[in-house]
């Protein structure tokens, strides 16, 4: 009867990433903030003059009530945005990440397994953890005497699949609210600009001279709407498109240098 091997203690393996995690949380501080702000510096008595408003800030307290609403969906855009600069700069490590792909490469090259590693110890973030989690399975693999080399390569492979894997979610995380934000901003900005012509419309249909000032509230509510809708749409598209080719430049160099990896062992093997 075979004796039975002691299994190995496993670690959970996490990502580098840090980041917010319950955005939700922050959706509710930016609401919060954003009431208070229209409730008590947009509508404070000193910017108006017998109800009429006497600078921007009036101005943007007679938009109505979807004035906070995209106000805080404009917040959330900054914050979130923010949060993936700090996160994504985190994740890229401390030095330039296309001389740390250069420098990791020219060791694998010379078959310095320890340099290389040494690299992703000095660069740290996202990328470094991946290439030293490819690199620690590759020194196994070398001292491995029982699988194939084709075995051995295929398990290479899928470390660096699995290291990627892990590291991918929290590099994307919260960018799918700001796609969200793109959308949504401009639809709620509309519906804002759509009640604020319906007031307008209502002051014109009025019996006999039509109210001015409501003609004018109702046109200022629309225009207002339509301006942060359209700032909010705006601002996401281009948070989530530049934050997008960030993180697929960060993918492109866990690919290439999970590449080199695999070819370098192919080749010495």
């Amino acid at each position: 009867m075979e004796a039975q091997k002691p299994s190995k203690p496993t670690t959970e393996k996490v990502s580098n990433v840090r980041g917010i995690r319950n955005a939700f949380l922050v959706i509710v501080a930016c609401f919060i903030v954003c009431v208070l702000l229209f409730i008590f510096w947009f509508g404070h008595d000193m910017h108006f003059e017998e109800g009429h408003p006497i600078d921007i800030w009036g101005t943007i307290y007679k938009g109505g009530v979807i004035v906070p609403i995209l106000q805080t969906l404009f917040l959330t855009v900054i914050v979130l945005s923010v949060e993936r600069w700090i996160s994504l700069s985190s994740a890229k490590g401390k030095g330039n990440i296309t001389k740390f792909v250069a420098a990791v490469k020219s060791c694998l090259a010379k078959k310095d397994i320890n340099g290389a590693m040494a690299l992703c110890d000095k660069q740290k973030g996202s990328v470094a953890a991946v290439v030293k989690s490819a690199l620690i399975r590759y020194k196994e693999m070398d001292e491995n005497t029982v699988l194939s080399k084709e075995q051995k390569i295929a398990t290479l492979q899928k470390e660096v699949e699995e290291a990627t894997a892990l590291e991918m979610p929290a590099l994307q995380q919260n960018l799918p609210i700001v796609a969200t934000m793109t959308t949504l901003g401009t639809l709620v900005g509309l519906l804002g600009t759509v009640i604020g012509m319906i007031k307008s419309f209502q002051a014109l249909a009025a019996s006999g001279a039509p109210d001015s000032t409501e003609l004018s509230t109702g046109i200022s509510e629309a225009l207002i709407n339509t301006a942060f809708g359209i700032a909010t749409g705006a601002f996401a598209v281009i948070s989530y498109n530049f934050y997008t080719n960030k993180i697929d430049n960060l993918t492109y160099a866990i690919d290439e240098i999970g590449f080199s990896i695999v070819q370098t062992f192919a080749a010495t093997h």
